[in-house]
């Protein structure tokens, strides 16, 4: 089991504890997406975790079978009092279900002037909506541009773009700037809905050339929760205080060892979750 990627946990902060990242997103009662997660690649890149909970689904590695949105109330408060107290570092935004979270949210952060990478979570892994139709507008009008980078799947890239799902690669450069017109700070264009033997992830910033990230693409089924998971990545790298593109380079690195260790975790029967402690857990503790 590869070892290779020892956190640095002195890195961000305060200078007096560890880098602080919030999460603000769904829970997965199965462990592998949301909430659970994000705290989980916080803690395996040696960044404190906090979490505010926008809506508890009911699911498995098979199904969302139910979804409970917190009341507005309950979300404006957590996010308040973690931001009262913790040193946040960096702020991660996944799920959210409706125009009025969305909008609950953009007011709980409007004091808030540190990085904020937003996952336009639409559809789970399993094929459930996760994103009501109604809240794309709310979402694109209030958080992207408030975004310091969002991270579209190419499907996810369409839906805010009102376009069919590229199934050329080559094409995505031309939607990430679409999308950076919309007032995000840059655009990651995740390619691993595409298709060839290299999955290519592309991360562009208005008056910048395009970087390109790219690795062998890996074929599992164990791929639950990969996009909360990058985009958790990259926020606990900006808490840790570094460049946005030394972030997107360490948590791509990061998650594609994660997913090439998800075949030896043998949670569930359907897509499972990707090995987030790949680099942490001994052989003989699985």
């Amino acid at each position: 089991m590869a070892r290779d990627t020892k956190p640095d946990y002195a890195a961000g902060g305060s200078g007096k504890g560890p880098a602080i990242a919030l999460t603000i997103a769904g829970s997965d009662s199965s462990g592998g997406a949301g909430i659970q997660a994000d705290l989980k690649t916080f803690s395996a890149l040696g960044v404190y975790g906090a979490s505010a909970i926008t809506a508890i689904t009911a699911q498995n590695t098979r199904a969302v079978t139910h979804i409970h949105d917190i009341p507005l109330d309950v979300v404006t408060g957590q996010i308040a009092a973690v931001l009262d107290d913790l040193d946040v570092g960096a702020v991660k935004i996944g799920m959210l279900s409706s125009p009025e979270i969305v909008t609950c949210v953009a007011a709980a952060l409007a004091g808030y002037a540190g990085p904020v990478v937003v996952d336009p979570v639409i559809v789970a892994k399993s094929g459930a909506k996760l994103l009501r139709e109604e809240a794309i507008a709310a979402l694109k009008d209030q958080l992207l541009p408030r975004a310091t980078l969002i991270t579209p799947n190419l499907p996810e890239a369409a839906s805010l773009l009102g376009e069919a799902p590229l199934r050329d690669t080559g094409e995505a450069e031309r939607q990430g700037r679409a999308l950076l017109a919309l007032g995000p700070g840059a655009v990651l264009m995740k390619g691993g809905h595409g298709e060839g033997a290299e999955c290519t992830d592309l991360l562009l910033a208005a008056g910048e050339p395009p970087l390109a990230f790219t690795a062998e693409r890996l074929h599992t089924r164990n791929t639950h929760g990969t996009g909360c998971t990058l985009s958790s990545a990259i926020a606990a790298g900006l808490a840790r205080g570094l460049p946005l593109a030394r972030a997107v380079a360490e948590a791509h690195s990061w998650l594609h060892a994660a997913i090439a260790a998800a075949d030896t975790l043998h949670v569930g029967s359907g897509h499972g979750p990707v090995h987030h402690f790949h680099a942490l857990w001994r052989e003989d503790a699985r």
